[in-house]
């Protein structure tokens, strides 16, 4: 039986504690149950804070947990939920992720101790973060919320950061990207362990989705790069004004006086992207909300954010989503929400 420790942290969403603690503790028992098998449990689980005590997750709920970090004395697997995320504070106060490892530092001498003990440690949205901090990510692939990635890239320069994904898997380190992505890394998780049979088993008696893939389809794509490189600066604006026309860097480079040598060096210094996929980022954003908001064909939303090839923008907008267009508005449309409504 494999031992897996799921940390209570201050602040933070309680869910992504307690959901992973559900599918842990359902792995191999509840889809047996429920089709009159004896039950055969695949994870020992515990639930510990710092101390022992109490944790606040936010002004309405506050966890208990099972024991203190000390009382564990080995694990081969330890779950971090998200850390420093309570409404109260982000309304407040805004994301800190100084401020969010800070409130829990306490428990990274332990998670730097269990790694080195050779327990393998997972961390789900802002809680990666505490992995970070940790030193457990330097050189590998990491991820987490598309909307704190660019602040942790600042913050943690040495990660891999790809917040293109749900989840990340880099040599015993794993990662899950928003709140509802700790379902996905528990999953994960639990097919990383016990096999894909349990983990789909697991899921159907679960009524959860199995693990996705990409977090891209959830996130509105912030254009406005914050550097101060005027040129650049000029050249996106034309961008986002042109983004639908055929748009040729050599002429925009040239617009801007530049060779295009140098115009694609400095933009992707500036933006962290290379033009021609910050060009296309910003297509598909568009594609997104129109899928989301309107009723025309895929054929002419491709053709209206600059695509007329419909094949080459239903591919593009596969690898940049996970979804297909058609898809992608089964999901998120409005004929979705207002049937859910």
């Amino acid at each position: 039986m494999i031992d897996v420790t799921v940390l209570m942290l201050d602040g933070g969403f309680a869910s992504t504690a307690v959901g992973p603690i559900d599918v842990f503790r359902c792995a191999g028992v509840l889809w047996n149950v429920l089709n009159g098998e004896a039950p055969s449990p695949c994870f020992r689980v515990t639930a510990a804070s710092f101390d022992g005590s109490p944790v606040r997750a936010d002004e309405l709920l506050s966890l208990a947990p099972a024991c203190a970090l000390a009382e564990v004395r080995s694990t081969d697997l330890i779950l971090v939920p998200a850390v420093g995320l309570d409404l109260e504070t982000l309304m407040t106060t805004g994301y800190d992720i100084d401020l969010s490892v800070a409130r829990n530092a306490r428990v990274i001498p332990w998670l730097q101790q269990q790694a080195a003990q050779g327990a393998q440690i997972a961390g789900v949205c802002s809680g990666v973060a505490l992995l970070a901090a940790a030193g457990l990510l330097d050189g590998k692939r990491a991820t987490t919320h598309w909307a704190l990635a660019e602040r942790c890239r600042r913050r943690f320069p040495q990660v891999d950061w790809r917040p293109e994904y749900l989840v990340t898997d880099a040599a015993g380190v794993y990662c899950g990207g928003g709140v509802n992505a700790a379902s996905d890394l528990s999953l994960y998780l639990v097919e990383k362990f016990c096999g894909r049979e349990v983990a789909t088993q697991c899921a159907k008696a679960m009524l959860i989705e199995m693990p996705r893939i990409w977090q891209v389809a959830f996130a509105h794509l912030d254009v406005k790069a914050q550097h101060a490189d005027e040129a650049i600066l000029r050249a996106q604006e034309w961008i986002h004004q042109n983004y639908d026309k055929d748009v040729r860097l050599e002429q925009l480079a040239c617009r801007i006086g530049m060779s295009p040598r140098n115009f694609i060096r400095r933009f992707k210094a500036a933006t962290g992207q290379a033009p021609l996929a910050y060009l296309q980022n910003l297509r598909i954003a568009a594609a997104k909300r129109l899928l989301e908001n309107g009723r025309n064909t895929v054929q002419e939303i491709g053709s209206t954010v600059g695509y007329d090839d419909t094949i080459f923008f239903r591919s593009l907008f596969r690898r940049h989503t996970g979804v297909t267009p058609t898809e992608y508005r089964q999901r998120f449309g409005q004929r979705r929400l207002s049937a859910a409504a």
